[in-house]
């Protein structure tokens, strides 16, 4: 399984693997391993909600102790990591997507996607996929970001969310 093979799941069906929206954090840790939690949550406790808990790129937002949001981060130009679920057999991968790549990958799978308005502007762009309504947001690289196109737009995060 690859990176992209990953990403490409995640927006037809809005899960990583068994990860899913609804879940219980108890269930998801018990499936990654303690997470690391927000500093939220360490200073007002596990009650507080709409804060993520972490493992490494991916990120579980928490609401009434139940997974209300699924994020994976990249940084262009760097090396990142995901927990085993998530991405079998990478201790840790290149996190260099290209918007193209992304793009070619979904038609390829058949997943339907369309502009979000909202997030594109500037040297922004993002797309939400249909049905799993899994955003995903690409920029031009930054100075400190190490990519070999200056000018084109990188994969930054995905996410879904429950309303």
């Amino acid at each position: 399984m690859t990176l992209l093979n990953v990403l490409v799941d995640f927006a037809r069906t809005g899960r990583i693997g068994p990860l899913n929206c609804g879940m219980s954090l108890a269930e998801a840790e018990e499936l990654l391993g303690p997470g690391r939690p927000h500093p939220a949550h360490i200073m007002k406790g596990p009650d507080i909600d709409g804060y993520p808990y972490s493992w490494d790129g991916l990120q579980l937002v928490v609401t009434q102790r139940v997974v209300s949001g699924i994020w994976i981060n990249l940084r262009p130009g760097s090396t990142a990591k995901l927990p085993p679920l998530v991405l079998p057999d990478s201790g840790s991968f290149e996190a260099t997507v290209l918007r193209e790549e992304l793009i070619a990958a979904l038609d390829t799978a058949g997943c339907h996607h369309e502009v979000n308005p909202v997030l594109t502007f500037g040297e922004q762009s993002s797309i939400i996929t249909q049905p799993a309504e899994v955003r995903t947001v690409f920029s031009v690289p930054g100075r400190d970001h190490h990519v070999p196109h200056r000018d084109r737009h990188y994969l930054d995060v995905m996410h879904k969310h429950t309303a």
